[in-house]
C-alpha cells in the first residue's frame, strides 16, 4: 500500500483530518516564506493534540543546523525534510540523529540523486517556476515520465501538482513509494479543506 504525507498542515482541523485519515506523515513546514509557515511552537500545539498516528515531518529550506535546533527545542520531529544540497545531508544526520530526507526538483536525469547519496528518501516534484520565490511547493505537476526512470536507492514520494483526481495515476506512472500534497488539499493558499484531505488518504490508499 502507498504512504501518504500531508505537507504544511497550519490548523487544528487539518490535523485532526490527517489523524483520522490514516494519513502516514503530517508536515510542518518551518520556512517563513512559505503561506503554510508555522513556529515550531504553533507546531507543537498542532503534534499535541494527538499522541501517535502519523510521523512528524519537518520541512527546511537552506537551514544551518542552529535553526533546526531552534525547532527541536520547541517541538519533537520524527523526520527532517531538507531542501538544500546534498553534500549538506550527512552533517543534518550526524547532529540530529533523525532519518534526513531530501526534497528536490527534476527537469532531467541529471537532477537525480546519486546512487551513493546518504540521505534516507527523496521527495520529488518539479522545477520551480521562472519567478517562483520557493524552491518548492509551487503545485507544479512533475514530469511523470521522467520519474518513471527515477530508481533510487532510497525510497521517495512523488510531490507537484497532485491531487484527488491524479493522484493514483501519478503514483502507477513514476513508481513512487507514496504521495506528497499540500495545494491539492486546499481551497487557497495555505488553507486545508479536511474533506479534500480525506479524500485525498482514501485514494492513495484505495490503490
Amino acid at each position: 500500500m502507498s504512504l501518504v504525507k500531508i505537507c504544511g498542515v497550519n490548523s487544528d482541523a487539518a490535523f485532526d483530518a490527517v489523524v483520522e485519515a490514516g494519513a502516514d506523515f503530517v508536515g510542518f513546514v518551518f520556512f517563513p516564506s512559505s503561506p503554510r509557515y508555522v513556529t515550531g511552537v504553533e507546531a507543537k500545539l498542532l503534534s499535541e493534540r494527538y499522541l501517535g498516528g502519523p510521523k512528524r515531518v519537518g520541512l527546511f529550506v537552506d537551514p544551518d543546523a542552529d535553526e533546526i535546533d531552534d525547532i527541536l527545542q520547541d517541538v519533537s520531529l520524527d523526520i527532517l525534510q531538507i531542501h538544500a544540497a546534498p553534500d549538506r545531508i550527512p552533517a543534518l544526520r550526524d547532529r540530529f540523529g533523525r532519518p534526513v530526507w531530501r526534497q528536490f526538483g527534476a527537469q532531467t536525469e541529471a537532477d537525480f540523486p546519486a546512487r551513493d547519496e546518504v540521505s534516507d528518501g527523496f521527495v520529488v516534484e518539479a522545477k520551480p517556476p521562472e519567478g517562483a520565490t520557493r524552491p518548492g511547493g509551487n503545485a507544479v505537476r512533475a514530469d511523470w515520465e521522467l520519474l518513471s526512470r527515477l530508481k533510487p536507492a532510497k525510497p521517495w514520494l512523488l510531490a507537484g501538482g497532485l491531487n484527488v483526481a491524479n493522484v493514483r495515476e501519478g503514483l502507477r506512472q513514476t513508481g513512487a513509494q507514496g504521495a506528497d500534497v499540500s495545494s491539492g488539499v486546499e481551497t487557497a493558499p495555505g488553507q486545508k479543506d479536511p474533506a479534500l484531505i480525506r479524500a485525498f488518504v482514501a485514494a492513495v490508499k484505495s490503490g
